[in-house]
């Protein structure tokens, strides 16, 4: 009885307990939702993710599992929760909530100056989608030129200081902060941080449905990066239009087939007051990995929420770009672990409304 009592006042074990040797992968996938301040990190067994919220209309999720960390453990706030759920009632939802600077956080990591962002990778090879082009412009130009390529999640790991930062983070519960212990190495200097908390806010509920979905893309990360990094800012609305592959266009056929190039597979364009501009992906399985549109799809976005992408779109190295009949668009963005035998990637993942005009 005395036991229980103690353990209630105060020897329970800390909600989260944390640890890795360096940091930059966990900041990296930080840096990729971090167009808003204050962002919602909830905590179960199986890790954590960090949600931001922006206009009501663009919502930015990092799923970020327990295997990424060299050390993680989870203690639910209820005890009688967690019980339950190590016996029979699997579908019980147990989890820790809270808000936080994200900002702060993210400059606590970067302390001693080893986990900011990665540098421009200088690198470059060839992709084979069609370049921007306006209205009008000839299909028959050379659609092969060099852009910048690469991984460029690999910079966050390699070159630069060869010094990393390691992390001890944890979280007691409601009402405390989030504790950060931060060193280079076992005999160098530490430095211990205390983030305050805050009760979560409500984020707007944007739940994806696969049984309404009408176009289904995946590529490699490398062939949107280009494309939406070199948009004009005058631009305002990026629009995306697909249509089903005719039934006799297979993929290992040349790309200037005679099919009518009006209605490409996949085209992006933009748009703003001065004009427009657009790209047309090619039937390739080297750049359209997965394609599958159920009907002709064109929906718009504010160019302003596509661009909150572009932090995690440059260190991904795959992406799913998914619409559904409603305009809603879903766009994951994988972030390939450095350990080796990693059981889980992380991933990011943006949910964005389509513009009422577009209906």
């Amino acid at each position: 009885m005395s036991q229980t009592i103690s353990q209630t006042l105060g020897e329970l074990p800390p909600v989260l307990k944390a640890s890795v040797h360096d940091v930059r992968y966990f900041s990296a996938l930080l840096r990729g939702v971090n167009f808003v301040n204050r962002a919602t990190v909830t905590v179960t067994e199986r890790g954590l993710t960090i949600t931001v919220e922006e206009a009501r209309t663009l919502l930015g999720t990092a799923f970020i599992f327990s295997d990424i960390f060299d050390e993680y453990a989870y203690h639910s706030e209820s005890p009688s929760i967690e019980a339950s759920q190590s016996s029979e009632d699997a579908d019980l939802v147990d989890n820790v909530a809270f808000e936080i600077p994200l900002n702060t956080l993210i400059e606590c990591l970067n302390i001693f100056g080893t986990a900011g962002p990665a540098p421009p990778n200088a690198s470059s090879n060839t992709n084979k989608f069609k370049k921007w082009k306006k209205p009008g412009d000839s299909d028959n130009e050379d659609d092969d030129r060099g852009v910048r390529g690469g991984s460029r999640i690999d910079s966050y790991f390699t070159g630069g200081s060869e010094k990393g930062t390691g992390m001890r983070m944890t979280y007691a519960g409601s009402g405390n902060p989030l504790t950060l212990l931060l060193a280079e190495d076992a005999t160098g200097p530490t430095t211990s941080c205390e983030i305050t908390t805050y009760d979560p806010e409500p984020h707007l509920e944007l739940d994806f449905d696969n049984s309404k979905m009408v176009l289904k893309i995946i590529l490699k990360s490398s062939w949107l990066r280009d494309a939406l990094s070199e948009l004009d800012p005058s631009f305002d609305k990026l629009t995306f239009i697909g249509n089903p592959a005719p039934a006799d266009t297979a993929p290992s056929k040349p790309k200037h087939s005679s099919r009518d190039v009006s209605k490409p597979m996949l085209r992006i364009q933009a748009a703003g007051t001065f004009g427009s501009t657009e790209m047309d992906y090619p039937n390739d399985r080297d750049v359209l990995e997965t394609f599958e549109c159920t009907r002709p799809v064109r929906f718009g976005y504010r160019l302003q929420h596509i661009s909150r992408t572009l932090r995690a779109l440059q260190s991904s190295t795959k992406t799913s770009l998914r619409i559904d009949e409603d305009g809603l668009l879903s766009l994951q963005f994988l972030m390939p672990s450095p350990k080796p035998k990693s059981g889980s990637d992380a991933f990011i993942e943006f949910r964005c409304l389509a513009l009422d005009d577009d209906f």
